[in-house]
């Protein structure tokens, strides 16, 4: 390992999961991942920590076995963010060009960029992220540099994320707890949209869903830049949940009955169309009508996206998304999905792909999040550098085995 390195971790403390990956930036340029811990999440509910000692031991446990796995101790962490305390709002401002030759100084963008992030928060919350769309001047659209440029008027908005102090804070405390900085806060959606959209995707317009066990967080970018973004309580213990109630059967049942054979859409007419619980033919198997399934599956899935639809609202204009809605996030493997949500939005949709370069253990789309993270911790915050991002096909330079 080189003697320039330093040894960062993403950690997502998921409703159904935590995950830890652990790379190191060589030379500030290029990142290898070199270690990975996962365990069962316990005391997070809707992405919301409940059991603060709970949630510590599972995240605790993660950790350990992320560093483990790499050999090194980790020098600080990128910590994801969602649960449905997150909130929302657009603030724009402007301030007029300071030179006598009205050229654009750093000190007119300064100020116009603390302008528009001087909107004061209700008592008790915080900033999250401050993401910054394009500059305008004059009232045209100039980019994320508008410096030396000529102009009387300088424009600039904030899209502005914030959420519950408290909420935060024990998030914070959990990976505090093991004695390592947190040198960030990421929001799940944007690391997840880094990851599975092309700085070409962005440019033109898309909407990314990453749907997990308890949250579902969703980015929509126009021009490069996040537009808009969101976090709903709801995801696929919902659905599993639904089949608890509609079919009388535990949690367990029903999350195995979703995952072999719920869709989300429903595709089979024949109400005859009979599958077991276990298959094994052992005293408690039971059959239940695949149509049923598939009716309480789908129905849960199309709520989802119509409420996600109805947040985004005017914002969601086809001709500003005309790349459509990539999926991603553990649910998403649901099959029909895809389908299920072009019919919905009346846009593309396909499910989103991991670049190349990543382990194949870890291309499996509930990873999307928190490899996302990393690549922030590489290249810098939300705030500006997130624009100019691409895909991250070449990022992950050295490949390992989980579990090797």
């Amino acid at each position: 390992m080189s003697s320039k390195s330093r040894f960062i971790g993403a950690v997502e403390i998921g409703t159904s999961k935590v995950a830890v990956l652990i790379g190191e930036i060589v030379n500030g340029k290029s990142i290898n991942l070199i270690g990975f811990g996962e365990c069962q999440s316990h005391g997070v509910i809707k992405g919301v920590v409940t059991d603060f000692k709970a949630a510590s031991d599972a995240a605790h446990t993660a950790l350990i076995t992320a560093e483990q796995s790499a050999g090194v101790k980790i020098d600080e962490v990128y910590l994801a963010q969602t649960g449905g305390h997150l909130e929302g709002f657009y603030n724009q401002a402007s301030a007029s060009v300071s030179a006598a030759d009205n050229t654009v100084s750093q000190l007119d963008i300064d100020t116009v960029c603390r302008l528009a992030k001087a909107k004061a928060l209700p008592e008790g919350r915080m900033v999250v992220h401050h993401i910054r769309r394009p500059f305008q001047l004059d009232g045209k659209m100039v980019g994320t540099n508008p410096e030396h440029l000529n102009g009387k008027r300088l424009e600039v908005g904030y899209w502005t994320v914030h959420g519950q102090e408290a909420q935060i804070a024990n998030s914070i405390h959990v990976i505090r707890g093991f004695d390592v900085r947190v040198g960030d806060m990421i929001l799940s959606s944007l690391g997840a949209g880094t990851m599975v959209t092309t700085l070409q995707d962005r440019q033109h317009g898309v909407l990314v869903l990453d749907i997990g066990a308890g949250t579902t967080d969703y980015v929509l970018y126009r021009d490069g830049s996040p537009f808009m973004t969101g976090v709903l309580p709801v995801g696929g213990t919902h659905i599993t949940n639904d089949l608890t109630l509609g079919l009388r059967v535990t949690e367990s049942q029903a999350e195995k009955l979703k995952i072999r054979h719920g869709r989300a859409n429903q595709i089979t007419r024949e109400k005859s169309d009979r599958v077991w619980l276990n298959g094994d033919f052992a005293i408690g198997d039971r059959q239940f009508p695949r149509q049923t399934i598939e009716m309480i599956t789908s129905a849960r899935v199309w709520e989802l996206l119509e409420i996600v639809k109805k947040k985004l609202g005017a914002a969601l204009n086809p001709e500003h998304c005309p790349v459509g809605v990539v999926l991603t996030g553990g649910t998403s493997k649901l099959p029909g999905i895809a389908e299920t949500a072009a019919k919905v939005f009346d846009l593309p949709a396909q499910l989103g792909e991991l670049p190349p370069g990543v382990d194949e253990k870890l291309q499996d789309p509930s990873h999307t999040a928190v490899l996302g993270l990393l690549h922030f911790g590489l290249q810098g915050r939300a705030d500006g550098p997130a624009t100019r991002r691409t895909k991250p096909g070449g990022l992950f330079r050295k490949l390992f085995t989980v579990g090797s």
